[in-house]
């Protein structure tokens, strides 16, 4: 017997769970339109090389690639230039939406405005390890600021995604934000070797899944110096301000300069969500594995999900890695699965979400009848109304066992009697109770009903 579930880590969506789906990115597209970000759309699969090399070695090994194809496959293995694995690629499915968006500034950078603000909610693609909230297919709900080194992106950014989450209904999220330039000063004050500091920052980004000493652990594995990185990791689980966390980076950065900018970056962000009424936490662990980010970086988390919720972070490098013009930009991205679990687990979806198709069935009392069925439901519709046809003439009984099976709350019931009058019969499936509208006024009258 075939076996009918997806693949792992994917999943199928029944219709509750798209209204669901639609009902926050209804809201996240709401907010990101109020701040001025723009809609845009990249395809599913982009050139190999377009991904590669942009995301570190952990996103080189989850990246879905695709086998080179039909006659092309063929010729280059008759030619002897597909010698290994690294050769029977040409494309990949898209790992995620920030990269498609810096080969499309790169592209189209006449086209677009000097300071162009987009959205992007697509699905993405990675091969991990399935779990709670983690899915090899997955939503991402993006925006991104392109053309400025202001920090009002950061600042504007981190209050569009407090402003989604508490629309949303969360209460308890925290915002945590840290500095790439912290984290090199960190790294330099430590003896780190420039080559090594990638590898380091991955290290860093497995706190809190290894926790301190795992780290140090695999830091020594790697041959790379502990120093100051040991106090830097011991600031995780510690409930300090803002202020006590920056005057203990000043101390352990004095004398790195790439450290002090990034605490004068953390220090100007923090002035500018406080007046966007945003509360930031900074955790200096806070590493983010992607290679991409050049500046602040930041997460939500919320106290029941393991990971975040959201995060992003500035990207100054990355549009110039496409041979064009360096071009500064910010964003942050919304994970919609991990919102849907935590909503489904606390039961945060309103009450108004329609779980049903329609606000009302029509019955098909027989086949004579079918023809007058089809013209009420029509009328109908035309008046606003979503409908649902009973597709075919049945006992009454199975047809309201039908309306109740897809939560249809009212049914509208046209016999013999019904034409004969010119009245359609409406029954409520919650109470039970049924009456009789003259066929000119049930549609009015089931929107005056609800």
């Amino acid at each position: 017997m075939t076996n009918t579930n997806p693949a792992r880590g994917m999943r199928d969506f029944l219709p509750t769970d798209v209204r669901r789906r639609d009902y926050v990115i209804g809201v996240i597209k709401e907010v990101y339109e109020k701040y001025g970000y723009e809609p845009l759309e990249t395809p599913s699969i982009e050139n190999l090389a377009t991904l590669t090399n942009k995301y570190g070695d952990e996103g080189n090994q989850l990246m879905y690639k695709i086998l080179k194809r039909g006659e092309k496959l063929l010729q280059e293995l008759a030619e002897g230039t597909v010698k290994d694995e690294d050769h029977l690629s040409d494309l990949a499915l898209r790992y995620d939406l920030t990269v498609p968006l810096a080969r499309v500034v790169a592209n189209y950078r006449n086209d677009l405005p000097r300071f162009f603000k987009r959205y992007q909610i697509q699905p993405v693609w990675r091969a991990d390890r399935p779990a709670k909230g983690r899915y090899r297919e997955f939503y991402q709900c993006d925006v991104d600021a392109i053309g400025s080194n202001s920090l009002t992106y950061e600042a504007e950014q981190l209050a569009a995604g407090s402003e989604i989450l508490k629309r949303l209904g969360f209460d308890d999220f925290r915002i945590c934000i840290n500095h790439r330039k912290v984290l090199s000063g960190v790294l330099e004050v430590s003896g780190v070797d420039n080559a090594d500091h990638s590898s380091a920052l991955v290290a860093i980004d497995k706190l809190d899944k290894i926790g301190i000493e795992g780290v140090i652990e695999e830091l020594e594995n790697r041959d790379i110096p502990v120093g100051k990185i040991k106090s830097l990791l011991e600031f995780a689980g510690k409930d300090l301000s803002a202020e006590e966390t920056i005057k203990k980076l000043e101390g352990m950065l004095a004398v790195s300069e790439v450290g002090g900018n990034g605490i004068e970056d953390l220090c100007e962000i923090l002035r500018l969500s406080t007046a966007n009424g945003v509360e930031l936490k900074i955790d200096p662990t806070l590493a983010r594995g992607l290679s991409y980010y050049t500046g602040a970086i930041f997460e939500v988390r919320v106290p029941d999900l393991a990971g975040s919720l959201a995060g992003g972070g500035r990207y100054d490098d990355l549009i110039g890695m496409f041979g064009k013009e360096d071009i500064p930009a910010c964003g942050f991205s919304i994970g919609l699965e991990r919102i849907l679990v935590v909503m489904e687990e606390r039961g945060m979806f309103p009450e108004d979400i329609p779980t049903s198709p329609a606000d009302v069935m029509v019955t098909v009392w027989d086949a004579e009848t079918l023809d007058e069925s089809l013209i009420l439901a029509s009328e109908m519709r035309k008046a606003g109304l979503k409908v649902v046809l009973y597709p075919q003439a049945d006992k009454l009984g199975k047809q309201f066992k039908y309306a109740d099976q897809i939560g249809v709350a009212k049914v509208c019931i046209l016999g013999e009697s019904e034409l004969a009058e010119g009245t359609v019969s409406v029954k409520d499936m919650v109470s039970g109770e049924q009456k009789t509208v003259d066929r000119g006024e049930v549609a009015s009258q089931l929107r005056i009903d609800g």
